[in-house]
């Protein structure tokens, strides 16, 4: 992080760590000192890759890389245009080809392909689907305003939690100090021994915490998430209902190979095969391979089609 810096001044985050990089529509970088002095009219140059450049334009930057801002920017300049959901599409594989269009489209803006082929196919696009892209936006406009009206409320809801447990907390520590000054002005005025009243503090300091436990415990928790879900819906406790069925049954396979049968491999190595197959390695068994099975396999592929008239 201390080696970035701007490519004009060469002044970099080491020498000045409050050294603010400002990023453009090109990706490159220059601190913000740079860009009021090169950029006083307004507009001008980038001064790596001379790309005529607004000073309106320039924001922040935020990652380390600078072609990740660009890419950001570049992704949500495309995603305003190319705003289709999964509904809007027949099947999933159309839905799965438009994202690798947009996907396309992202990486050559963003890495200086194809740029102005590029440009003409969005502007084509936008041209044909107009109405959905309205559609679309009006739609996500609509559900943005109520995630925000979701969280706003949310917020406020912690905002006055938070505001309620700040007041208790003055209430019980006013509590605490009232309680400690009625002790030493019974210690300084009453004529029952110290002991005595020293006891019945500590019991109405017992019974004062019992009180704010008892407070604490009893506060209303939120009521909804900010996803709109109720908080604290009841969950029904009745037993699931028992589906009788019928269990599954293994049946071994059976493979019609037209041709005599094929040896079980058990009996393999009773009847001599096993005897012209490599013994197999402790390698070889730790990979899973057995002389048997091998020799089953063979077995089988030689005495597949035997008869052919049987095919």
């Amino acid at each position: 992080m201390d080696d970035q810096g701007c490519p004009r001044c060469k002044t970099t985050k080491y020498r000045n760590p409050s050294l603010k990089l400002m990023v453009n529509v090109c990706g490159h970088t220059l601190c913000e000192n740079c860009v009021d002095m090169l950029f006083v009219r307004g507009s001008g140059n980038c001064v790596q890759c001379d790309t005529p450049l607004r000073k309106s334009n320039f924001r922040l930057q935020l990652f380390e890389d600078p072609a990740i801002d660009k890419e950001v920017e570049i992704r949500k300049k495309v995603l305003k245009i190319y705003n289709k959901r999964d509904f809007d599409f027949a099947s999933l594989s159309e839905y799965n080809d438009y994202l690798e269009q947009v996907e396309e489209i992202v990486f050559n803006l963003t890495n200086n392909v194809e740029v102005e082929s590029t440009k003409q196919m969005m502007e084509q696009y936008q041209r044909e689907n107009r109405d959905i892209i309205q559609r679309n936006k009006a739609k996500l406009t609509r559900e943005q305003e109520e995630l925000e009206e979701l969280l706003l409320l949310e917020q406020q809801d912690s905002q006055q939690r938070r505001l309620e447990t700040l007041q208790e907390e003055q209430r019980q520590l006013q509590a605490k100090r009232k309680s400690k000054q009625a002790l030493l002005d019974e210690l300084e005025n009453s004529q029952l021994p110290a002991s005595i009243l020293l006891a019945q503090h500590k019991d109405r300091a017992v019974q004062l915490e019992t009180q704010i436990e008892k407070q604490k415990q009893s506060v209303k928790p939120a009521t909804i998430f900010s996803t709109g879900i109720l908080k604290g819906q009841t969950v029904s406790l009745a037993p699931v209902a028992h589906i009788e069925e019928v269990l599954y049954k293994y049946q071994s396979l059976h493979i019609e190979t037209f041709g005599p049968p094929v040896p079980e491999l058990e009996q393999l190595d009773r009847i001599g095969y096993l005897n012209h197959v490599r013994t197999a390695t402790p390698q070889d068994l730790a990979g899973g391979y057995t002389s048997g099975l091998a020799c089953h396999r063979a077995l089988q592929d030689a005495f597949s089609g035997l008869f052919p008239s049987l095919i």
